[in-house]
């Protein structure tokens, strides 16, 4: 946090220093997806070598989560073509109402603009020989999408679960999910409700993200239950999608 002293912000733990969170799915021989577009997706990308993004999901279209897309341009670029972007209608809304420039019908062309393809979600999906599971959560007062990948889940802003989404989120191997602090928050799990969800669905492991300056990486760790930790900036997980991989 600007300005905070707190053990968190001062800690030496490279677990405990957090960009804007989003995740980067690379499913060989298929397509690499990018979830969100945050604020920090320059400093993300060089960080971790991304090269490509075959195309790119969105949960909602709140700042940390949309900022970085003018970013695209380099992606653009470098693979010589717009990259296809799926996301609910409401948030294809708010995206064209943010970035005009970028699709408007004749965009000025200064320093270029992100060349994107629109692709409205309505239902399951499939990217690249990867099939997608929307899965609709609340966030606050907000419908807003978490995403299946086969045995994986990723949900972040949210707090609450859609009555008709529990069962599109049965038999999981790994679920990420939003946990932002020890104290209840209107639009985010706390820790305690986190819990509560990855207990009632079960996964063999769950990663907690969305996480703020209050939870220090290892001591939250430590007193989390077995299968749960939080997540940290490099995270890298093998999960199994459902693709046309034998």
């Amino acid at each position: 946090m600007i300005g905070c002293g707190c053990e968190t912000c001062q800690s030496d733990d490279p677990r405990d220093r957090r960009l804007r969170t989003s995740i980067y799915l690379d499913v060989p021989g298929h397509v690499r997806l990018l979830v969100d577009t945050s604020t920090d997706l320059r400093q993300q990308a060089l960080t971790h070598g991304i090269q490509r993004v075959d195309a790119i999901l969105f949960t909602h279209a709140h700042a940390d989560h949309i900022m970085g897309l003018d970013e695209v341009r380099r992606f653009n670029w470098i693979q010589g073509g717009p990259v296809p972007c799926y996301a609910a209608e409401a948030t294809w809304q708010d995206l064209r109402r943010t970035f005009h420039y970028a699709f408007a019908p004749a965009p000025g062309q200064g320093g270029g603009v992100p060349r994107l393809t629109q692709q409205t979600i309505e239902g399951p999906f499939v990217v690249g020989g990867v099939r997608v599971v929307p899965v609709p959560v609340f966030h606050g007062p907000m419908s807003v999408l978490g995403f299946r990948f086969g045995s994986f889940a990723y949900l972040t802003d949210c707090s609450g679960i859609l009555e008709q989404s529990w069962p599109l989120l049965e038999n999981l191997d790994t679920l990420v999910l939003d946990a932002l602090r020890f104290k209840p928050h209107p639009t985010h799990f706390s820790v305690e409700q986190a819990i509560e969800v990855a207990r009632r669905l079960a996964p063999r492991r769950t990663y907690f993200t969305h996480i703020g300056h209050e939870l220090r990486h290892a001591p939250v760790c430590a007193d989390l239950p077995t299968g749960i930790e939080l997540a940290y900036d490099g995270l890298a997980l093998d999960v199994l999608v459902d693709s046309d991989v034998a």
